[in-house]
Order: C-alpha cells, then sequence, then structure tokens
C-alpha cells in the first residue's frame, strides 16, 4: 500500500515519486510495515463506519469516532461500534472484540497523525475536544503493565537451552544465535537475522577472542549512527564456529538449514528466532511459552543486575535510552533481594 504523500496536484509527478522514495529511505523498515498495516486498518474501520473511504484532512468527527468505537468493550454492545469490529475482525485486522491496548490506539493515531504531516495538513487529532477524549481513553483503557515476556532468560535458562543444542549445522547455528542476542546486550529478533557477515569484524578474535558486531539499524538507533558491540567468550567463540562450519564469504549472517543439514543461501525469516527459541525450550524440558524473544532482552538485564553489573553499564551494550525503563528489570532484582522481605526470618 502506498504512504499517503502530498497529493500530485501540490508536487509534480516526480517531485511526489522522490518525495515517497526519500520517506522509504529515511524510515526504518519497522515503523514502515506498522504505518502500512495501520493504514490499512484506518482506512478499512472508516470505510465499515462511514461508507467512504479516508479523507485528506479527515474531518474532527471521524476521529472521535474513532477513539470512541476503540474505547469500549464491544462484546455485549449492539450498534455501529459493534457491526464495524466484526467487520474488522472478518477482515483479520482486528482480533477481538474487547478493546486495544492503550498502546495500540496510541501507535495508530500516531500513524494518522503522520499521515496528515506527509501531506502536509492539520491533524484532526489537535482538536481540544479530541484531545480530551484520547487522554481519557487512555485512562479508561489502562492496563497492569505485563511484561513482553512471561520470564527473562537468564543464564541460567540459556544454559539449558545451550545444552540442548547439538553438534549438527542446525545445533551450531541456534547456539551461535542465542548466545549472539543474548551476550551484545540483549538484541532483537529483527536485529539478529538482519545481520550480514559484513557486519561482523573476526580480525581481533585471534588474539584477544574479541568480535565486534555492526548494527546497522536498531529500534533507538539509525544507519547514521550504527553501533558497532564487542561480543567476547563463548558467544564469541559459537559464532565463529558457526561461520567456519557454514562456509560463510558473505552475505546474510544466519540463514535456514535443510532437514539433510544443508545451509541455504538466504535469510532466515525475521520471525526465525521465535521458532528457534519454541524449539529449544521444547528440547530443554520448558514448556515452548515459558519466554519470547525479547526474553532474552530482559534477561541479559536481569542477569546484568544479578551480578552487580552497573546500569549505564548494561545499557551502554543494550542501546536502551531510558534508563527509566532499563531500570525495572533492576529495580525487580533490587526488591527481591531487600533486606526487608526477611524480616520472619528463615
Amino acid at each position: 500500500m502506498p504512504l499517503p504523500l502530498i497529493p500530485g496536484s501540490a508536487l509534480s509527478a516526480d517531485d511526489e515519486a522522490a518525495l515517497a522514495d526519500l520517506y522509504r529511505r529515511g524510515t526504518p523498515a519497522n515503523t514502515l510495515r506498522a504505518w502500512e498495516s495501520d493504514l490499512a486498518y484506518i482506512a478499512a474501520w472508516k470505510q465499515a463506519v462511514f461508507g467512504r473511504p479516508l479523507a485528506w484532512p479527515e474531518d474532527e468527527t471521524v476521529a472521535l469516532r474513532f477513539i470512541l468505537h476503540h474505547a469500549e468493550d464491544l462484546t455485549e454492545a449492539t450498534g455501529p461500534a459493534r457491526d464495524a469490529a466484526e467487520a474488522l475482525i472478518a477482515q483479520g485486522l482486528r482480533r477481538a472484540l474487547t478493546p486495544p491496548a492503550p498502546s495500540t490506539l496510541d501507535r495508530r493515531i500516531a500513524s494518522w497523525r503522520a499521515f496528515h504531516r506527509m501531506r502536509n495538513l492539520p491533524s484532526p487529532f489537535a482538536a481540544p475536544l479530541v484531545q480530551q477524549a484520547r487522554q481519557k481513553a487512555r485512562k479508561a483503557l489502562a492496563r497492569p503493565r505485563t511484561p513482553k515476556s512471561p520470564r527473562p532468560v537468564t543464564r541460567e535458562v540459556l544454559t539449558a537451552l545451550l545444552a540442548s543444542c547439538d553438534d549438527s549445522r542446525r545445533g551450531i547455528r541456534d547456539r551461535a544465535m542465542l548466545t549472539l542476542a543474548f551476550a551484545s546486550g540483549g538484541r532483537r529478533r529483527s536485529e539478529v537475522t538482519g545481520l550480514d557477515l559484513a557486519d561482523v569484524d573476526l580480525r581481533p578474535f585471534k588474539t584477544r577472542g574479541l568480535i565486534w558486531l555492526r548494527l546497522l539499524e536498531t529500534k533507538t538507533t539509525g544507519k547514521g549512527d550504527a553501533p558497532r558491540l564487542p561480543l567476547k567468550g563463548p558467544a564469541a567463540r559459537a559464532l565463529v564456529h558457526w561461520i567456519e562450519t557454514a562456509e560463510l564469504s558473505g552475505g546474510p549472517l544466519f540463514r535456514p538449514v535443510s532437514r539433510s543439514d544443508r545451509v541455504l543461501n538466504r535469510r532466515l525469516a525475521p520471525d526465525a528466532l521465535r521458532v528457534i527459541l519454541r524449539h529449544r525450550l521444547a528440547l530443554a524440558g520448558l514448556p515452548e511459552d515459558f519466554a519470547t524473544p525479547h526474553g532474552l532482552r530482559a534477561g541479559f538485564l536481569t542477569q546484568a543486575a544479578l551480578d552487580g553489573a552497573p546500569l549505564a553499564a548494561a545499557m551502554a551494550l543494550s542501546l536502551h535510552r531510558s534508563a527509566i525503563q532499563a531500570q525495572r528489570y533492576y529495580a525487580d532484582v533490587e526488591i527481591s533481594a531487600n533486606p526487608a522481605t526477611d524480616l520472619l526470618g528463615e
């Protein structure tokens, strides 16, 4: 679906095409996917409710109705909001009649506002009444914060997962992926599968046992400030073993392995780490839903707190921008070790 940029009447066809290309090149791939998903959802919702396509700029009444339709549980409701929700569910754009999480509603509104900025138009969500309704909806939908992973994958859990990795190419690859994701600061799954061999500097390995990883794009950094992260110890050795076993000379770092244990010449899917983690959890005798890939990120910070590593040092690897967000993992560890929790003794 094309991005809703400034219409052709404001720019020449060449300028509009150049602007669209600039947006795509200058916007992270994950953001582009979210924008396109949100645009499809918003357009389908308006069609279901008003029987019309999106307008630019959109009317404040439409923006207000969007908030109202997503600020209540429609399970027992009747009327236009319920009808629209069922239409979206039938199209695979909505999961249930219950209201979306506040973060989901906020993201869709943020996308809609971004679409207006792309067209150099005022957003209907800037209207005072719409802003107030959005604030009230956020409070009405507030729910306790739930972690992205049921449990952190700490060193103990990771050791159990690695014990399930045999000496097949698949096992060697999985060991390298899991240790890299954990030891390099708790990398996100797209960051792991997005690595190329060119992003790995092996030159210091023979003399220092050190590897440098270059992350061209993360959730908090862009190509202009691509960070270099160190990888040492078992994680560095596991990665070198994979590179040598797979006989990589370029291209994607992590690749599919066939049933006959042959390394294929293409990149793993962005969701591959989730599949691999579930498989290794089952082999380790743990429930497949014990943790998600974000558990590797949470596990890195939790283990850093358990080992007494300074928060700033952990954040230098995890690349968290917000100390408040990273501190949550430390706070959970610190409060469990608080002497006041042992006032009744053993």
